[in-house]
């Protein structure tokens, strides 16, 4: 069976100080609990180290948001995967929508970007979805689809073994609006199909595909609920330990 994960991104958001106090304040709530998930934070690059230090010893795991494409050399402002193993990191995004809506990524980009990853032994959270325009065309399977095919299809099955999935509606990140529990399972279901198609049953049924689009306290249980949701990449409400504590309390 596979455990569920509860991850947080944090974006480019929080500060030193509400850093230590909200990793005082989770630290105190999961000692007093058994968590059913695993637990990832993605801080912004410069509090890697503080965020890993305020947490050694702990079940919480850190990650990073982003990877460059490029092994080393000259790229000012760019972070290697060599550089996140060399900070001990194990977990790291590729592909978020803004991301792709901002920085322009292709295809091409986060091929390379997981295969650098994959070189340094680290798991990426590979983000797909599509936009509102997209779904309201009845497009949304479509999209889906594209985006799965041109990247992990396009890569060994030793990779694709190491890979979590998020599926990421556009239209549902930071809007407070969620897909529902059956539009989220009816999309799940289908990515995993899609992977059992191209990698096999086996591989398919132990990749752990996550929900992310407002993601709250209120509305993580009945997702989690599903049988193809394995968690979620949760922005805003990852933010504040309560908030952040009650999702993964509502993780069974």
């Amino acid at each position: 069976m596979r455990k569920k994960l509860v991850a947080g991104n944090w974006k480019m958001n929080q500060n030193s100080i509400g850093i230590s106090e909200f990793a005082s304040k989770l630290l105190t709530k999961l000692q007093n609990s058994q968590p059913n998930s695993d637990i990832l934070i993605c801080p912004p690059f410069v509090y890697l180290p503080q965020l890993t230090a305020l947490f050694e010893g702990s079940s919480v795991q850190i990650g990073a948001q982003n990877v460059s494409n490029n092994s080393k050399g000259a790229f000012t402002g760019e972070v290697s995967a060599a550089m996140l193993t060399d900070i001990g990191l194990r977990w790291c995004i590729v592909g978020h929508s803004e991301r792709r809506k901002f920085n322009h990524e292709t295809d091409e980009e986060l091929i390379q970007k997981m295969e650098l990853l994959f070189a340094e032994k680290i798991n990426p959270i590979f983000c797909c979805g599509e936009t509102l325009p997209d779904r309201n065309a009845e497009k949304h399977f479509e999209i889906v689809q594209q985006q799965i095919e041109s990247t992990l299809c396009a890569m060994t099955t030793n990779i694709v073994e190491t890979i979590t999935i998020a599926y990421e509606p556009v239209w549902a990140i930071g809007t407070g609006v969620t897909a529902s529990k059956e539009q989220a399972q009816e999309m799940h279901a289908f990515i995993r199909d899609l992977i059992g198609k191209q990698f096999g049953d086996s591989i398919a049924q132990n990749t752990h595909i996550l929900y992310g689009g407002s993601v709250t306290a209120e509305n993580a249980q009945e997702l989690f609920s599903m049988p193809d949701i394995d968690g979620g990449l949760v922005g805003g409400a990852s933010l504040k330990a309560d908030s952040f504590f009650q999702i993964i309390n509502n993780c069974k």
